[in-house]
């Protein structure tokens, strides 16, 4: 094969090649933009804005993200990442004492089965109204505590669809600086091909060495 055929074929390759991590950038940039604009529509409905830095109170400040959103509407992922586990979830902690929805709700039941068997036994008992209490209190913890995260459980999955936008864009760039390296080096082929003579053939077999004259010289006889 001549070696400008060969050239041609690898360059054209090459150059078939960029085009498609071209195309396979151009969709990655694009689901990476919708991924980008559907999260700040999403979140912008919401209408959340992060506290201001005055109103902040110490364990919030202790947050670096929450003191660098700092009266910000939220509306990238990284904001409601933040918002959810640095602030919701530091607020639903404290709410019941560590407890979650669903424990809480064990405890709730027992003290429901508590106050029917006293209410059953002696439904003047003076440790009633304490109990009944308990319970209203444990009730509003429980519904705080089932908003809070619930809300955070949906910023979260925004947080969630906006690292594959992040992700998205880094495969884009990475298929576009491939795509111009295979490009050039393509074009490079070309011009080489077109420089080198057509008749010029790759890897031509190599020519048969000379072998040395192993004849055994012969000597003239001496006294003949």
């Amino acid at each position: 094969m001549r070696r400008r055929t060969l050239d041609v074929l690898f360059s054209a390759g090459g150059l078939a090649l960029a085009v498609l991590l071209l195309v396979l950038g151009m969709v990655m940039t694009s689901n990476a933009n919708f991924a980008k604009t559907y999260v700040a529509e999403q979140l912008g409905e919401q209408k959340i804005t992060f506290k201001t830095a005055d109103t902040l109170t110490a364990e919030e400040k202790e947050s670096a993200c929450l003191v660098k959103y700092a009266g910000q509407p939220l509306l990238t992922g990284k904001q409601a990442e933040c918002y959810a586990n640095d602030f919701i979830g530091l607020h639903v902690k404290s709410t019941a004492g560590g407890l979650t929805y669903a424990t809480l709700g064990d405890a709730q039941s027992a003290l429901r089965a508590k106050i029917a068997a006293a209410t059953a036994a002696n439904a003047t008992d003076p440790a009633l109204p304490a109990m009944q209490k308990q319970l209203t209190d444990m009730t509003a913890q429980r519904e705080t505590l089932f908003k809070g995260e619930t809300l955070r459980g949906l910023l979260l999955t925004s947080f969630g669809f906006s690292v594959f936008g992040v992700k998205g864009e880094q495969a884009a760039s990475v298929a576009y600086i491939a795509a111009a390296v295979l490009a050039l080096l393509s074009i490079a082929g070309l011009i080489h091909a077109f420089k080198t003579p057509k008749d010029r053939a790759f890897a031509p077999p190599e020519q048969p060495k000379s072998q040395p004259d192993t004849k055994p010289e012969t000597k003239p006889l001496i006294g003949v």
